[in-house]
């Protein structure tokens, strides 16, 4: 396939950010859904903070009181997080969580009380999108809905494309909000195990339907997702690595486990 000019302006530039350790305070839980809550954590020490990357990820943790030292902070009990919104200079950021009833970071979403202490670290590293892509291809589960609705808001208004969000049922759906032109569907897995409804959505995706042009393409979900988002966007239909991020934020039985950024 012959790149043209345009093809070659939308890239994912790596950037490196200061390590910082911030300690905040949960103050805000709101339901989104019968399992997805939104967290909001404040203080003064997040003030100033960024997160330049819609892939984002910064190490929430979860001390039983308040850490005093960085050394307190990284022994307690953490887990990984996309940052959903933030006020760098009121000082607060906003989290998603999934409750699935399993983990540290879930049972802290659900069960913590306000005023609990947590502590943020990060982003070390992010992958900026820059330029315009002509078409757009997101898909995960709950876990990738803030990455995947922050790549949404930074679209135009002429922006085309598919985006898919596999949960539960329509009870569970986590809507996005995109462009006229680009396609939102909700896949309902059921009572089938987490990444298997997904994986067959973008297993149905054949080459004829690749759209023209430069495509954007971020899968993200159970580890198993994985080849299915490689086999479509860089084998069928030869999307450029360099605009396209394929990974398991998850899997299945491991707890620690996270995609290496």
């Amino acid at each position: 396939m012959t790149k043209s000019i345009r093809d070659r302006e939308a890239r994912l530039e790596p950037r490196r950010n200061p390590l910082l350790f911030r300690s905040a305070t949960l103050t805000r839980r709101t339901a989104v859904t019968p399992s997805y809550v939104r967290l909001r954590l404040t203080g003064p020490e997040l003030r100033g903070f960024d997160s330049p990357g819609a892939d984002d990820h910064v190490r929430v943790f979860f001390p039983e009181s308040a850490a005093s030292t960085p050394e307190e902070v990284r022994a307690a009990p953490s887990r990984e997080y996309t940052p959903v919104a933030w006020d760098a200079e009121e000082g607060w950021l906003d989290l998603d969580f999934a409750l699935h009833g399993e983990g540290i970071g879930s049972r802290w979403a659900e069960t913590a009380p306000i005023g609990a202490p947590a502590a943020i670290g990060g982003p070390r590293g992010s992958l900026v999108l820059t330029g315009r892509p002509d078409a757009w291809l997101l898909a995960g589960d709950e876990t990738a809905v803030p990455a995947i609705r922050r790549f949404a808001a930074s679209m135009d208004a002429e922006a085309v494309g598919r985006i898919a969000i596999e949960v539960r049922d329509a009870a569970h759906d986590l809507p996005i909000a995109a462009p006229p032109g680009v396609d939102v569907t909700q896949v309902h897995r059921g009572a089938r195990p987490a990444g298997e409804e997904l994986t067959d959505w973008l297993d149905a995706l054949d080459a004829p339907e690749r759209p023209d042009g430069c495509v954007f393409g971020f899968v993200a979900a159970e580890q198993s997702v994985v080849r299915a988002g490689r086999a479509l966007l860089l084998d069928r239909w030869a999307s450029d690595p360099a605009t396209t991020i394929v990974k398991g934020y998850w899997k299945r039985g491991t707890a620690e486990y996270h995609a290496p950024h």
